[in-house]
């Protein structure tokens, strides 16, 4: 065969987690044309590597092999190596993902999978170690396999890649000859399934481990409890939210959330933290503290916002993607989870300057016959979060609440108020200590997709919880991305940017997919409703109509998740299913429908139509595709139009409002007279106002709500309380 000439080009790229990779011997190439094209000329098989930056097993088969010349040689010899990051080619990798799953049984990153030369797979794989282990072939002794056998058996390998590209079309792009209407309860029903897989025990989904966050179940959970009042739903859904907040999977000392958990009970985290998660875990606790009042989840809630403020924020506004899960230690080697983990001496060594008297001032009891010392407060805190020699992870300990507030307090003598208060003095001390640490490597390119999720979570958080500055962060970081990745002349979005990039546009040159515009215009969306300012509105719409120009197929009557004028791959996928972030085509659904209030384009048509044509699956397996099965509830029972006629909205309200469960809300603030809505209207490139504000002014010079849902409307009422019990007793 002939060597490449191609040298690894990943310098050139945007991607942090491309850029990792650009020093290893093997010559990688992004995925281009370039490097497509060399494949057809040299007719090689190309090897190509998914992965993303704060992949744990992506940097351990790096080490072992991409860095090692020996496997470099193969593989630039008798394959043209392309590396992708998942991140930011989503397309990519649920093509390439879903033949895994297929043909093994299983995935996960990295994804190693051998492709003809036009782009169809012929042998797939997730990690394989060096030399053979456990099991597993070895990678060089694999490499020197498939390179034989696409020599002696080529029309095998063909023959091969055909059927299983047949099979990932299958998967990911049919769509069923008859639409399928669906009938009533399907909530009730979901509900109901996704109860059957709960662990009682611990929370969460699952008899094993590892333990997923499921955000959207749990939406699904609580919208059920709510709706038929059954507390075996209720309870369900707060285990989950409990076992998650207390357990490893929330970093106690620095706040949001990691990725998951690797055993059942929630105590030892995978502890990559992806922006995704603190968005949607965000909301869910949201959601959580309207429905039950627990202030603890709206504490929960404040503090992952706060985290993403603080560690994942552009200094222009916007969101970076992640937090590895690896740090360096002091030996200088780099470890899973070594930033987050303490013992009981690095405990009492954070707090021995702490001054803790001030904790008692206050207190119902009389002062603790032993003062909260260093040695205590210690003892305190490693009791609090179960710190021992022996650890729970490696010999050291990851933080998990063991003991509440009142446990402690019997044990310590002194009130759960005083207990409460040394443990947050001394939180905030081993956040600051551990800042002194070598920090995880941030991935800093931002992609609109997850902005979209982040932002929406920032707006939610600024009506549950009343904050403005929340609202300010959402719109920072909307504009934000609005500015470098919307092109406002050709109504089309760019996924991601990234400071310091090689090119002029700050690496915005790949297209936005359908999670791009969907989670965006979701954000969007809030951020009106958090803000009453119509340009957000006005943009949720233009991206409403680009997810109708690009994405929407009227022969299929689908959502694809690639734009129409985007790259050809192998097949055109479709995202049904949610995954580690919600289902594209359940948000787009769902946003479509709520949109379809103020727009003249015939969204409600489109999503009633998705969820028509993927009836089948929803009424199959309504819990496998949980944000579509939201979508076909809000298309079942209607949004709740709340439209508040008024210039600004009064302080009780927006508390009422926000603290009230409601979600399939639509909040639409609107100005207090005609002659105000006409710019509004202008903006929105409407003739005349929607039906959601037509005459719905504000009455007798005092601001007025409107309670609506399903074309049946409380009267005009000054009184908010009053319009939310007209909507209880509607239900």
């Amino acid at each position: 065969m002939t060597d490449s000439t191609q040298r690894n080009r990943l310098d050139e790229e945007a991607s942090p987690y491309l850029r990792q990779h650009a020093d290893n011997p093997v010559n990688w190439q992004p995925w281009d044309d370039r490097a497509l094209e060399e494949a057809k000329e040299r007719d090689v098989p190309i090897f190509l590597s998914i992965g993303y930056s704060a992949c744990h097993w992506c940097h351990v088969m790096e080490d072992e092999s991409f860095a090692d010349e020996a496997v470099a040689e193969r593989l630039n010899e008798d394959f043209v190596p392309i590396k992708v990051d998942r991140e930011e080619r989503p397309d990519v990798d649920s093509i390439y993902m879903t033949v895994c799953q297929l043909v093994t049984g299983r995935g996960g990153w990295p994804l190693s999978a051998w492709l003809t030369p036009d782009g169809r797979p012929f042998y797939v794989g997730t990690y394989f170690p060096k030399e053979p282990k456990r099991g597993m072939p070895g990678f060089l002794e694999l490499l020197d396999n498939i390179a034989h056998s696409w020599e002696d058996d080529r029309e095998e390998m063909e023959n091969r890649a055909d059927q299983w590209t047949a099979a990932a079309k299958d998967q990911l792009e049919d769509t069923p000859d008859a639409p399928q209407s669906l009938e009533s309860g399907l909530l009730e029903s979901a509900a109901k399934t996704a109860l059957r897989g709960v662990d009682d025990q611990h929370g969460g989904w699952g008899s094993d481990g590892p333990k997923f966050p499921q955000p959207a179940r749990i939406h699904l959970l609580l919208r059920a409890a709510d709706r038929t009042g059954r507390q075996a739903t209720l309870e369900a859904a707060t285990k989950t939210l409990d076992a998650m907040a207390t357990g490893g999977l929330y970093d106690h000392a620095g706040d949001g959330f990691h990725r998951y958990c690797v055993d059942r009970d929630w105590t030892v985290p995978h502890f990559e933290k992806m922006l995704y998660d603190n968005a949607e875990l965000t909301r869910a606790y949201l959601a959580g503290y309207q429905l039950t009042g627990n202030a603890t989840y709206a504490a929960v809630a404040r503090r992952t916002l706060e985290f993403v403020e603080r560690e994942l924020t552009h200094d222009d506004g916007g969101f970076f993607s992640t937090l590895d899960a690896q740090s360096e230690t002091p030996d200088g080697d780099h470890e899973e989870g070594a930033f987050y983990v303490w013992t009981p001496d690095q405990i009492e060594a954070a707090l021995e300057d702490v001054d803790s008297e001030w904790i008692l001032e206050g207190a119902d009891n009389e002062a603790p016959s032993n003062e909260f010392d260093t040695e205590t407060l210690a003892s305190l805190v490693c009791d609090r979060y179960g710190v021992t020699a022996s650890g729970n992870f490696e010999g050291e300990t990851v933080l998990n609440v063991t003991q509440s507030f009142d446990e402690l307090a019997d044990a310590y003598d002194c009130s759960s108020e005083a207990v409460e208060r040394a443990l947050e003095v001394a939180r905030k001390r081993l956040r600051e200590v551990r800042e002194e640490r070598p920090r995880p490597r941030r991935d800093e390119k931002v992609l609109a997709g997850w902005n979209g999720l982040m932002i929406g979570a920032f707006a939610e958080g600024a009506i549950v919880l009343g904050e403005d500055r929340y609202a300010e962060t959402a719109v920072d970081a909307l504009e934000f991305v609005r500015t470098r990745l919307w092109d406002e002349a050709n109504g089309s979005l760019r996924r991601r940017y990234k400071d310091n990039s090689t090119d002029a546009v700050g690496g915005a040159d790949i297209d936005g997919y359908l999670e791009d515009y969907a989670f965006l215009a979701r954000g969007a969306l809030t951020c009106y409703e958090a803000t009453g300012d119509v340009e957000h509105l006005a943009f949720a719409l233009d991206l409403a109509r680009g997810i109708e120009d690009e994405f929407w197929d009227d022969a299929e009557e689908t959502l694809y998740f690639t734009p129409e004028s985007g790259e050809s791959l192998v097949t055109r996928p479709q995202e049904f299913s949610d995954s580690s972030t919600p289902s594209s085509m359940g948000v787009a659904t769902d946003v479509l429908l709520a949109l379809d209030h103020v727009a003249t384009e015939p969204f409600g048509d489109i999503a009633e139509a998705v969820i028509e044509t993927h009836g089948g699956r929803l009424r199959a397996s309504p819990v496998e595709y949980t944000s579509l099965c939201l979508a076909a509830d809000r298309l079942e029972t209607g949004s709740l139009e709340l439209t508040v006629a008024a210039d600004s909205v009064p302080s009780a309200w927006r508390a009422t409002i926000g603290e009230t469960y409601l979600p399939d809300r639509l909040l639409s603030r609107r100005p207090a007279t005609d002659d105000g809505l006409e710019s509004w209207l202008e903006t929105l490139n409407l003739e005349s106002a929607p039906p959601l504000w037509a005459g719905r002014e504000a009455r007798d010079g005092e601001p007025t709500v409107y309670a609506c849902r399903n074309r049946a409307c409380s009267p005009p009422t000054h009184d908010v309380d009053e319009a939310l019990e007209w909507f209880v007793g509607d239900v």
